[in-house]
């Protein structure tokens, strides 16, 4: 990934919230026919490893886990906030006019060789912890045990484990960084007047760079 000096997120606290945030990655792999992109929800367990490990499953009738060679590298991807910027937000438009437009984004890419488990107890803890993770933000929040055990059992045997452990993380946080100061502020400004949450979260990140404090969004 292409990062400028001014887009550097080498924070890997700030990196590994992205993903823990945004949960759904873009998982890119080698296999036998070339390449393969799948979406996949992910729990990442910062307790293993130096940089953490991906848990996750993909359908047994995604021909992906067949395909996967030994020792081929994957990446995932993470999109956290991102918004398109007018340069109508900004001052310069109407002092010099030297303005064009961009697009404010902030993402995580996790490296890593994946992994294919089929063991019935990892693939329980992985839904368990998948699920836990993602049903916290509910009041009454669904539990894996809520179900019948012989109905989990049966959908367990569709889905196969996937585990990659992380090699090397990276992070791009491009946040207006390089725009003169005024129109840092304009930016401002105008994503927080949208009505978007996509908008807000980034006027948040914006904010962050000018307060050199950067928020988990």
């Amino acid at each position: 990934m292409y990062v400028s000096k001014h887009h550097q997120l080498n924070n890997q606290e700030a990196i590994q919230s992205v993903m823990e945030i945004h949960p759904l990655g873009a998982w890119v792999c080698h296999a036998k026919d070339g390449l393969i992109a799948n979406h996949v929800p992910f729990f990442l367990d910062r307790t293993r490893g130096l940089h953490g490990t991906l848990m996750g499953h993909v359908a047994r009738a995604n021909d992906v886990w067949r395909q996967l060679l030994p020792d081929t590298p994957s990446v995932v991807m993470f999109q956290g906030a991102q918004s398109y910027i007018t340069p109508g937000w900004y001052p310069g438009k109407t002092e010099h006019g030297k303005v064009v437009p961009t697009w404010n984004y902030v993402v995580a890419h996790a490296h890593g060789t994946a992994l294919v488990i089929e063991d019935p107890g990892w693939m329980l803890d992985m839904l368990n912890r998948l699920t836990t993770i993602n049903e916290s933000r509910h009041s009454s929040p669904w539990r894996v045990g809520d179900a019948p055990s012989g109905y989990i059992e049966k959908l367990m045997r569709g889905i196969v484990g996937i585990e990659i452990p992380i090699d090397r993380l990276e992070g791009k946080l491009k946040a207006s960084q390089d725009e003169d100061l005024q129109d840092r502020h304009g930016t401002v400004r105008g994503l927080q007047w949208s009505d978007s949450d996509q908008s807000r979260a980034m006027a948040g990140l914006v904010l962050s760079t000018l307060t050199s404090e950067v928020p988990q969004s």
